[in-house]
């Protein structure tokens, strides 16, 4: 008789392993938002460099703010943000914040890593007689506009910027007896900013009694900006005005098309 043959049974499939790993991070990431919930919103001053001051604080550290911040001995007004604890998984701090000097408030989306720190959807705007303790627009009035797609620092320079800053009602006591000198728009346009920290911005007006085509660039390091570009009155431009471009007139003179060259050199 041939042999009987036991019968062959398939191989049983090796049971998987399964992984914890997603378990194990979303713990941790609940852990992580628990610890960051109970800490106060004044334990960011260790993080703060030294010309930086922060007090007033109320909140935590996840959704918290500092009612008062000052730069160098400079009141800077208050801060409010609520940050995203799963950005602190990648080593990086991201935000959502606030800032509120007086009227002038601006909102912002804000990612700090190891490379430096970057902005996008920077928007916001107030009086800007409401700046005048940074040194901005000393003896001038009216209001901005600030619309910024993206803004980056390595925390010590400006490295990036594009976007628009747009000011209206424009007045100074020191020109043309204090009448309203229109809107103007400050462009910076991607490559504005150069690897020594320095900007080139356009400038032109957005109505009023005044033409403006001009270019305005910055040295951060030497604190100064020039201005070149033309002015040309409008019609409805008022006599005080006139007055005072007659005077630049008489030293620049007009071009064809009666436009007057300007060259300005300025500190900030």
């Amino acid at each position: 008789m041939p042999a009987s043959r036991s019968p062959i049974r398939d191989a049983e499939p090796a049971p998987r392993s399964r992984s914890y790993w997603p378990i194990v991070l979303i713990g941790l990431a609940a852990a992580l938002a628990v610890i960051i919930s109970a800490l106060p919103a004044s334990i960011v001053t260790r993080f703060l460099p030294p010309e930086v001051h922060a007090e007033d604080f109320s909140g935590s550290i996840w959704h918290g703010s500092a009612g008062k911040i000052s730069v160098n001995a400079r009141d800077a007004g208050a801060l409010e943000w609520h940050l995203h604890p799963a950005a602190l998984l990648g080593m990086q701090v991201s935000a959502d914040v606030r800032w509120v000097k007086v009227g002038f408030v601006v909102d912002a989306a804000v990612n700090i890593d190891r490379q430096g720190a970057s902005a996008h959807a920077v928007k916001g705007g107030g009086p800007i007689e409401d700046l005048r303790d940074f040194g901005v627009a000393t003896g001038w009035r009216g209001t901005a506009d600030i619309d910024f797609s993206e803004l980056k620092s390595d925390l010590v320079k400006l490295l990036g910027a594009v976007g628009d800053i747009k000011v209206s009602n424009l007045t100074s006591a020191q020109i043309a007896q204090g009448t309203d000198l229109g809107g103007y728009d400050l462009r910076l346009a991607a490559g504005a900013v150069a690897a020594d920290g320095s900007m080139t911005a356009q400038l032109t007006d957005t109505g009023g009694p005044l033409e403006v085509k001009a270019v305005i660039s910055l040295s951060s390091k030497e604190r100064t900006g020039i201005l070149t570009g033309t002015l040309r009155e409008r019609a409805e431009a008022p006599a005080a005005l006139r007055s005072d471009l007659e005077g630049i007139v008489q030293l620049r003179g007009r071009d064809r098309q009666g436009r007057i060259p300007v060259d300005l050199e300025f500190t900030w």
